[in-house]
């Protein structure tokens, strides 16, 4: 969400709190507070779309040069893996693929980046959506687009995603409705409102707003049946987010998804994709290698 929007939406929230808001509210607020200068200053650093390695070429036909300095990349042994990474082997993670929410850019994944990269995951990537996105539909067909090229980039199959607040919606649109699925073997949503949310009535002139209102065609589409997804879907939610109204609606909550919850206690919606103990949560996400249909989880980061 926008500086000066997302900023009013939280003043206005906190105004209508109770006479005397919770000592946690009053945290939250002043977090939320402090990230959102320090994002509007890295802004800029991410306006620009994130430059794209060329996709991989086949090795040349023929016998390769004898001789111990030219050993190729399969004869040198791989480096000791970061501590504190989780277990599994680093060559076996599929690329982590970031998408930022509403009117906002790469620059918002820069902490949980470096904490992915090292805890040894290689290959993190961010995309940007245009400003001037106004369907939902459009942004998850740019991002099957994205994903083939970093597929044919990489060598891999499949990729895991993390999509902040939009940004979740619009992966899971391209999972259930564009057959993503058969790309993306885990997404990881923060603050997205899976179920629509009732905020920002100054925004709802946005089309991109609209979409994410409880009785959007949206909402309703991806409500509908998807009895074959494969994908596994972790939907971290908190009690202190302003944005999702209610905050249930970051919750994954369909009968036929392979979803997991997880409660975050304090921490508000900006903080989310921040956080550290918010990122320990997303990385053991992305290690988990079995989805559990219908399991909950919580997690308290106060």
């Amino acid at each position: 969400m926008g500086a000066l929007p997302f900023l009013c939406t939280l003043l206005r929230s906190f105004a209508a709190a109770r006479p005397r808001p919770s000592a946690a509210l009053v945290r939250s607020t002043l977090l939320e507070l402090a990230i959102l200068t320090t994002h509007v200053l890295l802004y800029p650093t991410g306006i620009t779309q994130e430059r794209r390695p060329p996709p991989l070429l086949p090795p040349a036909a023929g016998p390769s040069p004898a001789g111990p300095s030219l050993a190729g990349p399969a004869e040198r042994p791989e480096p000791p893996e970061p501590p504190g990474a989780p277990a599994g082997p680093v060559a076996a993670r599929p690329p982590v693929l970031l998408l930022h929410g509403f009117i906002d850019n790469r620059s918002v994944f820069v902490l949980l980046r470096r904490s992915l990269r090292r805890h040894g995951w290689d290959e993190v990537r961010s995309l940007n959506y245009s400003l001037l996105t106004c369907d939902i539909r459009k942004a998850a067909a740019m991002l099957g687009r994205h994903v083939e090229e970093v597929c044919l980039s990489t060598g891999r199959d499949r990729v895991d995603m993390v999509g902040h607040s939009l940004g979740g919606l619009i992966a899971r649109y391209y999972i259930q409705r564009l057959g993503g699925d058969a790309r993306v073997r885990t997404l990881v949503t923060l603050g997205t409102p899976h179920g629509g949310t009732r905020v920002a009535p100054l925004m709802t002139a946005h089309p991109l707003v609209r979409q994410m209102r409880p009785d959007s065609d949206v909402i309703s589409e991806l409500a509908g049946p998807v009895p074959h997804c494969t994908t596994q879907f972790i939907g971290f939610w908190s009690d202190l987010d302003q944005i999702m109204v209610p905050v249930e609606t970051a919750r994954i909550d369909h009968p036929d998804l392979h979803a997991r919850n997880v409660r975050v206690c304090g921490v508000g919606h900006l903080a989310l994709p921040v956080h550290g103990e918010v990122a320990a949560g997303i990385r053991q996400a992305l290690t988990t290698e079995e989805p559990s249909a219908g399991a909950a989880g919580a997690a308290s980061v106060a």
